[in-house]
């Protein structure tokens, strides 16, 4: 270390000839902060005292072998670079000295100038290893700064900073054991009218300003009396503990929407807003955090139906989807029988030079009640109702039957598959698995599943063994959707994983939000630290795109390049791409 007196390297010399001592000592006094002690005992009280840069030592002290010194010497100061010095002319010595860490060795006698070549060289490298030191701790120092960020964003909303969904829950059901023998709980939803028209006309920057406005607003009216959150993109919700009275409730929403139609003044614009507001109550309205938001969110529906700018209660005849959801959830397993559903195809792309390296299976479903259903309508139903098991199976053998197919027209191309919780969690996932690889004879290492975070973390020991039992069949994994569940920085390490997929939701503000973009900025770094694949999802633009390639991110996939598409279709884009590159609608 720099000796903070006289800003100088600090030098030890251990020899028990004093003539020896006294001489190295003459020789580099004036260049470093020398220190001399007559023997082995001596120098370890040094040691105890203060760190030294370099060491300068006798193997043969008298009182000890100058050897065993190297440790205490290393234990005291990590960077120190030690040299040894002996008379013994076999190369017994040099090899000792070396392994107990010694830098460099000297055979006595020696010549003053290779003396001072070698504390020279020893100098350097303990620069270098200060400054290796230093790089190494910036890089943790990073690397956790980005690990925090990751952890707040998993429980807080990233455009208004308030908590998010998973947080709500988690305060919710707190709110409610402490009010479980008396008082009220409000859960109040907000939306707000015609966001996406605004989005739609002003872009995301605008409609960012907006959320948080509105997030800024509730937080000063609401302080501490509320748990305020982001759950959705246009929808907010309050958590008021205390809420007993209707007239409460009125006061409540009443400065909710007052607040929310001043005007927004952003730049040149001033705009105006209105909200739909629903509202449910414990213990009136249900007992537990998923009734209450579920009729919540009735209510907010109801007050959208209305038109807008206007509040509801929570009724039981209000849920005008739960039929919906009803005819949904038991016409999934029927939908099988009777081939309802179809598997559309969305390509991964290389992102430096734009040629196709695998494709997503995505599941559709057309109902013949209902239409078209994309899978946020039918999904969570299906996991609700236990359907999602046969129904993911069904997925990945059509998925990988067609991929097969295309390999066998000589179309080299793999596939990921979105696999559920309750799939990862069934008995003899991993045989049925090699089941299908068989049946349809999909080379393994063509076959990726995509897993969430939230899938992983409900039980991490068990994930990582399936994972594990998979990666040995040569399935490779993606993490899905990185940065919206709560997976760690330690967790990550440990995880089986491949690939690491960016959700949308965070790629789509990148050319727009500075905040946006340092966040997928460090996702991209930790995914490259940990030596995993970067997909980018949900790239919509040429801007966002050549944002991701300044990051070197590996592949995206998104509307920019083809929408999801059928597998006919897919063949003719494939082979359009291996000609130009040229994606459809372009």
């Amino acid at each position: 270390m720099w000796d903070e007196k006289n800003n100088r390297v600090r030098l030890l010399i251990i020899d028990d000839e004093p003539s020896v001592g006294n001489i190295l000592f003459e020789v580099f006094c004036d260049r470093y902060d020398c220190i001399v002690a007559r023997s082995g005992t001596e120098a370890m009280e040094k040691l105890g005292q203060m760190s030294f840069d370099i060491v300068l030592s006798d193997i043969d002290l008298g009182d000890m072998n100058g050897i065993d010194l190297v440790p205490l010497i290393l234990d005291t100061s990590p960077d120190a670079s030690v040299l040894m010095i002996s008379g013994n002319q076999t190369i017994d010595h040099a090899i000792e000295a070396m392994r107990s860490g010694a830098f460099d060795y000297i055979k006595k006698p020696f010549d003053i100038d290779m003396v001072e070549i070698a504390v020279q060289k020893a100098h350097d490298h303990h620069q270098l290893r200060i400054a290796k030191r230093r790089h190494e701790t910036e890089l943790e120092r990073l690397v956790q700064e980005r690990t925090d960020q990751l952890q707040f964003l998993s429980y807080h909303d990233a455009v208004t900073g308030l908590p998010n969904r998973m947080l709500l829950n988690d305060r919710l059901a707190q709110a409610l054991i402490s009010e479980r023998r008396g008082g009220g709980v409000g859960l109040i939803y907000v939306a707000l009218d015609k966001l996406k028209k605004v989005q739609d006309t002003l872009g995301h920057t605008v409609t960012n300003t907006i959320l948080k406005t509105t997030a800024e607003r509730l937080e000063t009216v609401f302080g501490d009396h509320a748990t305020i959150s982001r759950i959705d993109s246009d929808e907010f919700a309050l958590l008021l503990p205390k809420l007993r009275s209707e007239q409460d409730v009125i006061k409540a929403v009443s400065s909710i929407s007052e607040n929310i139609r001043d005007p927004f003044i952003i730049g040149e614009h001033e705009l105006y807003l209105t909200a739909s507001i629903g509202v449910s109550m414990f213990p009136s309205d249900g007992r537990d955090p998923e009734t209450l938001s579920k009729k919540s969110g009735a209510a907010l529906l109801r007050a959208r139906e209305n038109g807008g700018d206007n509040w509801q209660y929570y009724t039981p005849g209000m849920n005008s989807s739960a039929m919906k959801r009803f005819a949904i959830e038991g016409g999934i397993r029927r939908a099988l029988e009777r081939d309802e559903f179809t598997v559309l195809y969305q390509p991964k792309v290389n992102a430096a030079n734009g040629k196709i390296t695998g494709v997503e299976a995505l599941v559709r479903w057309e109902h013949p009640e209902l239409g078209f259903l994309q899978p946020d309508e039918f999904i969570p139903a299906a996991e609700d109702s236990g359907s999602v098991v046969p129904l993911g199976a069904w997925v990945l053998r059509k998925a990988c039957s067609d991929v097969r197919d295309l390999n066998d027209l000589g179309i080299p191309i793999g596939v990921a598959v979105n696999f559920s919780l309750k799939q990862l969690q069934s008995a003899g996932v991993v045989d049925e698995i090699m089941e299908i690889l068989s049946d349809t004879g999909l080379d393994a290492t063509l076959l990726n599943l995509e897993i969430t975070e939230s899938s992983i973390m409900n039980d991490l020991e068990s994930a990582i063994e399936t994972l594990g039992a998979l990666k040995a069949l040569g399935v490779s994994i993606s993490l899905d959707d990185f940065g919206t569940g709560y997976s760690s920085f330690g967790h990550l390490k440990r995880l089986p994983i491949d690939v690491l997929k960016i959700d949308k939701s965070f790629v789509q503000d990148v050319t727009s939000d500075a905040d946006g973009a340092a966040l997928v900025m460090a996702m991209i770094s930790l995914a490259q630290n940990l030596r995993l694949k970067v997909v980018a999802e949900g790239v919509e633009t040429k801007e966002q795109l050549s944002f991701l390639n300044l990051l070197r991110c590996d592949e995206y996939q998104g509307y920019f390049f083809s929408q999801p598409v059928d597998v006919d279709s897919l063949k003719n884009l494939i082979a359009l791409n291996s000609k130009n590159g040229t994606s459809l609608g372009k």
